[in-house]
This record gives C-alpha cells, structure tokens and sequence, in this order.
C-alpha cells in the first residue's frame, strides 16, 4: 500500500469515527481514536492527528474531564487557525461550545456553537454537519432562542432520515418537545413525543432522559395513568441511561405526578427509590432536586414543619453544590489556559472591549478598527446602518426591559445572518452596522433587503404584543481610492434618512 493510499484510508476511517451514531462506548471510541492518531503522526499528518484529538476531546467531556478536553480543542483550535482548515476549526468550536456550555458559560458557548457551523465545508459528511447543528440547537435553547433552536434541530431531523440515523433523529426530537415543554405548548409537546415513540420503535430505544422528557408532557396535559407506563422502566431498571443520571429524573418526575395526583404515598416511594440510586451512583445535583420534591410532598400532606425543614436542607445542599461546581469550574478554566492562561485573558478582556454588552455584537470601536483595516486593503466594501422604527413606543408603551428584549433578539438575527459575510456591530440606541467586505451597492441593498424582511417577519408578538418591530436601513458603498470611514459612515446616514423620511420599513441605497 502506498503512502497516498494509507493516508486517504486513515481519512476515511476518521471520518467514520466522526460521524459514530451516540457516543455510549467510551473506551472503544477512545481506542480507536487513539490507535488512528498513532497512525495519522505515522504518517506525519497533522490534520488527521489533530482530528483525532477532538475525537478524544469529545470523550473526555462527555466523561467529566472537561480541562484537558477544552485545552485539547482549545490547541486544535490555535493550529486549524495558523493552517487556514476551516474544517477542524469547525470541529474545535464546536468541541469549545459543549465546553462552555458545560461550564455554565452560555454566552461563549452559542458563539461558538455559530462558528461550528459557519466554518463547517459544504463537503463536510451529512452526519458530521448535524451534530454541529445539533451543538448549536442546544446552545442557542440555553440562550432562550428556542424558536431558532427548534430551525436547527428541524434540519437535524432531515439530515438524521437522510443517512438513517434513528439516534440522532430522537436527540433533536427530545429537545424539540422538551422546547415545547417550556413553552407550555401541550399539543406540539404531545406530537414530538409520539414521534419520538414512532422513532424509537425501529431505532436504539428510548434513553433514560428521552422518556423522562415523554412523561413531563404527559404530565403536562394530566395523563397520569400514561405517564405512569411510560416510567415503568424507572422502577424495574431496563431504561438505557447513557447520562448516568437519567433514571434519577424519571424517578423525579414519578414523584411529582404521584404527588399532584393524590398518591402521597406511592410518590413517597419513588422518591425514596431515587435517594437510594442518588447515593449508589452519587448524583449530587439529582440529590438536591429530591430534596425540593421532598419538601413539595410534605407540604402537600399538611406536614409544614417537616417541609420547612426539608426546604432548608434543600437550600443548605443547593448552596453547597453550587460551590463545588465553581470550584470544578475554575479547575477546568486552569487546565484550559494553563501556563498561557494569562495572555489568554488579556485576549479575552480584549475580546470584551470590542463587544456590546447587551447585544454580544461588535460595537464602534471594533467599527472603526474592522473599516481602516479593510479600506486599507482596497476592494469592494460596502455599508448599512439598520435602525429600529419607532423604537422610542416599545420602551414607552411596554418597558424597557422590553426594548432591551427587542435589541438583544434583533442581534441575535444580525450576528446570524452575517456569520461568515461580514461584521454585524451596534453603534448605539438601536441603531446597528452591518460591513460588507466584496459587495457592491447592488449586491449590498438586495442582502439588506434581506436583512429587513427577516426583522419583520420575525414572531414578534410573544415580545411586543401588538407592537410591530421593522427597520429603515441605509447602504453605501466605498469609492475606490477611499481610505477613511467617516464619509463612507455618513454616506450611508443619509440614505437611512432618505428610507426614515419615504415611509420606514425600507432599503435605500
């Protein structure tokens, strides 16, 4: 076998190992990992052998190891950037995302859950693409976008029937129905939980959180005997728990129905059933959880003193975990910067600099540093200023948490829309910049025409009500030979006047 041909088998295997369905065989995924990076440094190919460390990054997260994981994707990282390979730049984003989001840390998390995407080839594998989507789905749910969550795991779910992956597919219709949960959308909860039954009977199963996730929707809609049947396999042992802490959440979950269905008794037992699995496999978190459920049921059997004092405890017990957790938090952060740990900082207090703190957006001084930078490349450049109508009615008529609500959501569509096109910054108030690097002024007003018809058409009513919320935006682009940005700047001023003054809700440019 030739060196060529040992090199494109090694990427095919990896490429496979990629795309392995739900990650259950911690060791064997480790191994294999481990034994194609021994070949992959063999052959002296540093992408493959990098590759092969997310792999193993992956393990290590999904098995509480989250220091070296993160370090790990944080040094794939720093190489896929030096070498210009957006696909690993994909994979350690991604890999930093689940990190992040490990950590509690949501904000990172979801933007680099969008660079774990953005920077994903076309040619990527479809089974590799939706775990990205999937990433970024979970990401943005802890950010509170479940509607733009639920867009991408809808894309999961095509990607899953695509290659036949019933695993993945039940994932994505998980937290979709969990999504709807929250929401309190019983009938599209009920819905994407038979689907997820329909999946389940030609796939792997339900895992312990999936059926945890079916019986909270029935009990959302008051089916107790359902719910009961469909947690038989909390109390008998069969459910698959690949979390470690699953069954301990339905037995959570038993409790509480048993309890708001009149059965103090039968809810004392699945509690108990779940402080004995608590201490077997020691679920710190679960434990705290049954000490709230604890106190629910005493209050709800009259026995107040009793449900006082379980209620202490629970915040005794909160309080304490929530310490340990910082203190792992701050282990794994030292074990991500380790000796550079300061001179990541400093790049991060930069990062902060350069950031709008309500929107996550670029903000002016980052405009200003991005425009001389590409005016002093020449080229195509172009310009818009987007600004809110009426804007000053949301915090008037509403308030202005509102207002900031409407800000925060129109950049996270701005921070959407120009992933991988260009910057997306705010300038102030609600006046937002988008930078166009390689467009011209036609090219610019048809993607902010774009632009605006995505803010209008936006659901807006669960945050404004009745209100509308749409966008006078004005573009220009740079004549050649530019090299200041205050004329470009105030050129596209005055065509957002000329939109505000011909009627609002338009592009001039």
């Amino acid at each position: 076998m030739s060196a060529g041909t040992a090199v494109r088998d090694l990427v095919t295997l990896l490429t496979e190992l990629e795309g392995t369905p739900d990650i259950e065989e911690f060791a064997a995924i480790r191994q294999q990992a481990a034994e194609l990076r021994a070949l992959a440094v063999e052959a002296g190919d540093d992408e493959s052998v990098h590759r092969c460390d997310m792999v193993i990054a992956d393990v290590l997260m999904r098995e509480g190891h989250l220091g070296p994981g993160g370090h790990s994707a944080r040094q794939t990282l720093e190489w896929a950037e030096q070498h210009d390979r957006p696909y690993l730049r994909a994979r350690a984003h991604r890999m930093l995302s689940n990190f992040y989001r490990m950590l509690g840390d949501f904000s990172e998390a979801l933007a680099h859950g969008v660079q774990g995407v953005s920077f994903l080839p076309a040619d990527a594998s479809p089974a590799v693409r939706a775990r990205h989507l999937l990433q970024l789905g979970c990401a943005l749910d802890d950010n509170g976008s479940f509607d733009e969550s639920d867009v991408r795991y809808a894309e999961v779910l095509r990607i899953s029937a695509e290659v036949g992956d019933d695993g993945l597919a039940l994932r994505a219709l998980n937290n979709m129905a969990y999504n709807a949960y929250e929401r309190g959308d019983e009938p599209a909860a009920s819905a994407l939980a038979v689907r997820m039954r329909e999946v389940a009977v030609s796939g792997r199963g339900l895992a312990a959180k999936e059926i945890d996730t079916i019986a909270r929707v029935e009990m959302m809609g008051g089916r107790f005997v359902a719910l009961e049947a469909t947690l038989a396999g909390a109390l008998t042992g069969t459910i698959v728990d690949v979390d470690g802490d699953g069954t301990a959440e339905c037995l959570l979950t038993l409790a509480e129905a048993r309890r708001l269905s009149g059965r103090p008794e039968a809810a004392q037992d699945a509690l108990d059933r779940a402080v004995e699995l608590c201490e077997l496999r020691d679920l710190a978190r679960a434990r705290v959880q049954v000490r709230r459920e604890q106190a629910a049921l005493f209050a709800a059997t009259d026995r107040y003193r009793e449900a006082y004092e379980e209620l202490l405890r629970y915040q005794d017990s909160l309080a304490a975990l929530q310490s340990t957790q910082r203190e792992a938090r701050a282990r794994a952060m030292q074990a991500l910067f380790e000796a550079d740990e300061a001179r990541r900082a400093t790049e991060q207090f930069r990062e902060l600099a350069h950031r709008d703190a309500l929107t996550g957006l670029y903000n002016r001084r980052h405009v200003d540093q991005q425009l001389a930078e590409l005016l002093g490349r020449g080229g195509s450049l172009s310009v818009a200023i987007v600004d809110l109508d009426h804007f000053k009615q949301v915090n008037d008529t509403l308030s202005h948490a509102t207002g900031d609500a409407v800000l925060q959501q129109v950049g996270y569509l701005l921070q959407d829309v120009m992933t991988g096109i260009g910057v997306a910054a705010r300038l102030g108030g609600e006046e937002f910049l988008l930078i166009l690097p390689g467009f011209d002024i036609v090219e610019a007003a048809r993607f902010c025409e774009d632009v605006r018809r995505l803010i209008g058409d936006f659901e807006w009513a669960a945050v404004t009500g009745s209100l509308p919320v749409t966008a006078s935006i004005g573009v220009a682009a740079a004549p050649p030979g530019l090299t200041v940005a205050a004329p470009l700047l105030a050129a596209a001023d005055r065509q957002l006047y000329v939109a505000k003054h011909t009627g609002r809700d338009r592009v001039a440019a």
